[in-house]
Parts: structure tokens; sequence; C-alpha cells
């Protein structure tokens, strides 16, 4: 059962305290906690000695907590690994049912909820075309979609969900005559608190960020390969987003709007200046797939059943590379990042081309006075803005700062 009493809901994460190394007082156990579980997903399976030699923390202190989050369900216990001499040595890795975690994705063309485990994996989602998102809409699917999770999980194990995380898109009613919407209808939105309506609903924390910073920031959280200090990262969906990382953190800015790289003037294919979103965004190949009287709907169905005219993609394609090199130089011009992620709801193939071609169209650029950042795929698709909701919970409950991982390891 999902509905809960009007005062569940909104919880404040802890502080996390700034110093990265652990402290052996008994007032910042929870710190340590959650220093132990992050080193753990960053570093993967290691035994106490490794944990203690990371964190700073006594081997005494790290053998408390470790019983603890094995006691609690957190840590699992890996095979004894015998050296020459002593006693064998124990790794310890996150436990996958340690608790699990719901993502809302809320797009203009589409929603999406998934539930991930411990360690990332997706065990189910549900997915859901519409004409424009509403916030009764969002809130009656929302709340559906997850009583229809939260019954494939184990009776003893539905009662370890620990939070729901939303990526939305802000200020969604500047958007209604781009996406085809009556402004009545989006209107709604300006009133409506999607969160603290969904919090006073469920039995556990609510969490809400920007669907582009969020993609950004499941790149952090679960993306795979080596993760750069600092990227910028974009996601093409119905419109291009993007997102900031600056010394390994995610940056949202004082309003949670930061790294908007859609704003970014470009040149358009015509010569005329008009903004990135303008040129890279799928709502222009939306546009252009009616324009030639074919089907537009496969696009918001997962990616891997596009169906779109090749000479149609070839175009879109190459004006959305053009674009993006000049946004990058212009965002390499004020921050020194070291690399760029693209990634986006595509079919990965599609991502693949948009990345080299993006990097080949920067070459040509002259950008003398800067250094050209390396152009990479980002590695999550499709599920980015639902696993970086999903990240949030995660990470305010269960993780220190990303950052501080970083200066640990």
């Amino acid at each position: 059962m999902i509905v809960a009493t009007p005062t569940a809901g909104h919880s404040a994460a802890r502080d996390l305290k700034s110093s990265v190394r652990g402290s052996n007082q008994s007032g910042l156990r929870a710190h340590n906690e959650r220093l132990v579980l992050s080193l753990l997903r960053l570093h993967g399976p290691m035994a106490k000695v490794e944990i203690a030699r990371a964190s700073g923390l006594s081997a005494q202190t790290i053998s408390v907590i470790m019983r603890g989050l094995e006691e609690d369900g957190l840590l699992e216990r890996g095979e004894p690994i015998r050296g020459r001499v002593g006693q064998p040595s124990v790794p310890m890795h996150l436990a996958p049912d340690g608790a699990y975690f719901f993502g809302l994705k809320v797009g203009r063309r589409s929603v999406d909820l998934i539930m991930v485990n411990f360690v990332g994996a997706v065990l189910g989602r549900v997915h859901l075309t519409h004409p424009y998102p509403t916030p009764d809409a969002i809130i009656r699917f929302a709340l559906g979609a997850m009583e229809e999770l939260r019954g494939q999980l184990p009776a003893d194990q539905s009662g370890r969900i620990a939070g729901l995380g939303i990526a939305i898109p802000f200020r969604l009613w500047d958007w209604a005559v781009s996406i085809g919407a009556p402004a009545s209808d989006m209107d709604a939105w300006r009133s409506r608190d999607i969160q603290a309506e969904l919090a006073a609903l469920v039995d556990f924390p609510v969490y809400l960020r920007n669907d582009a910073s969020a993609a950004c920031g499941a790149e952090l959280v679960f993306g795979s390969g080596e993760r750069p200090r600092e990227f910028l990262h974009f996601f093409i969906g119905y419109f291009i987003g993007g997102g900031l990382v600056l010394n390994g953190s995610l940056y949202t800015g004082r309003t949670g709007n930061a790294a908007a790289l859609g704003s970014i003037p470009v040149p358009a294919p015509d010569g005329e200046r008009v903004q990135l979103v303008d040129v890279a965004s799928l709502a222009v190949l939306e546009q252009r797939i009616r324009a030639a009287g074919k089907p537009t709907h496969t696009l918001w169905d997962p990616p891997q059943g596009w169906d779109v005219p090749s000479d149609i993609l070839n175009r879109w394609i190459s004006d959305s590379c053009n674009a993006l090199a000049y946004a990058i130089s212009a965002a390499a011009s004020v921050v020194d990042f070291e690399a760029v992620m693209i990634d986006g709801w595509l079919p990965a193939p599609v991502r693949k081309r948009l990345t080299d071609g993006t990097e080949h169209a920067i070459q040509s650029l002259d950008i003398n006075g800067i250094d050209r950042p390396e152009i990479r795929e980002g590695t999550i698709g499709q599920d980015a803005r639902s696993l970086g909701a999903a990240s949030l919970p995660l990470s305010e409950r269960y993780l220190v700062d990303f950052n501080a991982m970083l200066l640990a390891g």
C-alpha cells in the first residue's frame, strides 16, 4: 500500500560534514556509515583494513560500523581471500536488496517511473506517452506505477523502499506553445508543488531536481568508466538540456537550473542566430518528420524502436553536431572542463554519431586560447533522467558528497 498519512513525506537530509576524513566521535556515526557505503560504491568490494585505510577511521570503529550495516541488511560478506600469512581477508560489498528507490521522470512527451535496488540495477519500469504533462495526470501515474512496481517485491522487502526522486523540467508553463499544449493546462504547474503533494501521499521521502541536472547526476552515481573531475553534460530529449560537474560534484546553481545549455546562442543552418534548443532537440526532429507526412510516435517510445527516415535523421544529426560544437566552445571559454558527455533519449548508434560528429565539427572552429575538451558518449542512455531521479534519495540518505569520495580515494 503506497498511501500514507499526510504527515509522511518530506524529511530534510542531514547536513554532510565538510571534512572528508571520518571521525571517531559518536555523534558522527551517521556520517561515518555514509562514508563506508560511499567507499564501497566507488571502489567495489573492500576488506575492513582497506576501508580503514581509505577512510582514516580506526580499525575498531570500522568493525563496529560494518557490523551495524551488515545487521541492517545494507552490506554482505564476500568469499574469504586467503593470503600467505594470517587470517583470510573478507571483502564486504553493498547488498543489492539493502534498499530500493523510485525515480520519476516527467517529460514533455512521456513519463517514466523506475525502481532500482541499492546497487543501481533497474528492477522494473512503467512508461507512458502523453501529448503533454499535467500535475493531476502525473500524480495519478506516479501513484499507480509505484504501487505496481512495489508489488513486484517480495513481501518482506517492500518496507525497504527508501525514497522517490523526481526529475522534471523547470518552468513547464513557459513551453506550452512549443509543445502544443493549452496554456490553461500548463499554467497549473505555476501553483502546484508536485514534490509536496506526492510526499503527503507516500510513506518515504520525496526529492526533486531539474531533469537535465538529474541526468548529469546519474553519470556521477551510476556511470561507468573514468569520471572526469570537471565535465559538461548534454542530455537530448524533447528539448536539449545540460548539467555541469565542478571538482567532482554536480553544480546546480542558485535556482537549481545551472547549465541551462539549451539557451546558448548558436548559428542555425540558414545562418540565423538561434538557441541550441532550436536545433539540437528531438522537438526539431519531430517537426521535420511530421512535415514529411510520417508518424512521429516512435520517437517517444523506448528509443531502440525508432523508425526515422534516414535523410531526415542525417540532416538533424549534422545540424545538431555543428550547433553542439559552437555551444561547447562557448562554455569552454568560461569553465575549463576536461570533457563533454553527450547522452539522450537516443538509440546508441545515434548517440555515437552525434558524439563523433561533434568532435569533428569542433575541430573546424577557431578556439585558440582554450583547450578543446574531450567529447565522450554518456554512459547511461535513455534512463539517465529516471536514474538521476532515483539517485536523489540514495545520495541524500546513504552517501557522502561525491567530491569527498574523490579526495578520500
